[in-house]
């Protein structure tokens, strides 16, 4: 991991089971449903809903800050506890990562491998839920840094290949290949009304093709040249997105944190809103 250019924010298998029972660490799980925590965790894992915790119903982020402080609170976290992000969906830890860095908590953990690699080599787990004594905690102004927003997304199509200052602009699909085409809307077949397909211009690199086969992030050089090959190199400002800004949340942290890309931003809209904007029919063009 030395090779990455903020080796720090992640954390191995070995590591977080010598933390289990350190109080200034909190472990995160983040699922799609408690049955699927309740199934077998890491010990101390507090459990996140990503529908009810992160998203709001219309799928959208949930970037309220009151409502952040709330969850960090009831989750037994302060402003000074360390973080260990991870989920059953490989990328769910580097996406909490984003989010939390939104909101600008300071201490956070990747852990590299995730459920899948803990699990791969026997390490504790528990069934039972995680409750931990609600905590006073204080969001600081949400960072606009790590967003874009869908009216920079649409005027980057219009200047598509034409530098501004330095930077070439670069929108980045992260999606399966289904979903790029157009042949899925977001995990199923379209249902009736429902737009499928991608924003104009985007390079599409599915953000699985990141990892090794047991959970782990690729090398540095693997992740280098995975990029460079469709010509998304640092000296560009890159535009992640997928279907609800999860996917693309997690690249934001590969593109920044693992290959050290100075400038990257996390369309959290995503296909979500952009599918659904007035005249939609007329920016897929």
């Amino acid at each position: 991991m030395s090779q990455y250019a903020h080796p720090s924010v992640l954390v191995d298998t070995q590591w977080l089971e010598n933390h289990l029972n350190d109080p200034n660490v909190r472990i995160i799980e983040v699922n799609m449903s408690p049955e699927l925590y309740k199934n077998a965790h890491i010990p101390g894992a507090v459990f996140w809903n990503i529908f009810t915790d992160l998203l709001l119903p219309d799928l959208k982020m949930n970037v309220d800050a009151i409502a952040f402080e709330k969850l960090m609170a009831r989750s037994g976290i302060t402003n000074n506890t360390t973080v260990v992000a991870y989920g059953t969906y490989p990328g769910t830890g580097a996406w909490i990562f984003w989010f939390l860095q939104v909101f600008g908590h300071e201490n956070i953990r990747v852990l590299n491998g995730g459920y899948q690699k803990w699990k791969s080599e026997d390490r504790p787990l528990a069934t039972e839920f995680s409750t931990f004594p609600i905590t006073d905690y204080r969001a600081k102004a949400t960072d606009a840094s790590l967003r874009v927003l869908h009216d920079e997304v649409k005027a980057s199509i219009a200047k598509s290949n034409v530098y501004e200052g330095l930077n070439l602009r670069v929108l980045l699909d992260v999606r399966t290949l289904q979903e790029y085409s157009g042949e899925w809307f977001f995990d199923r077949p379209p249902k009736a009304g429902e737009i499928t397909g991608h924003i104009p211009g985007a390079v599409h690199l599915e953000h699985i093709l990141t990892l090794n086969e047991d959970g782990t992030f690729k090398s540095f050089n693997e992740l280098k040249n995975l990029y460079h090959s469709k010509g998304i190199t640092p000296d560009k400002e890159v535009f992640p997105y997928c279907a609800i800004g999860g996917r693309s949340g997690y690249i934001w942290f590969v593109l920044k944190y693992l290959l050290g890309y100075p400038n990257v931003r996390n369309y959290d809209g995503s296909w979500n809103e952009w599918s659904r904007l007035p005249n939609i029919t007329e920016k897929l063009k």
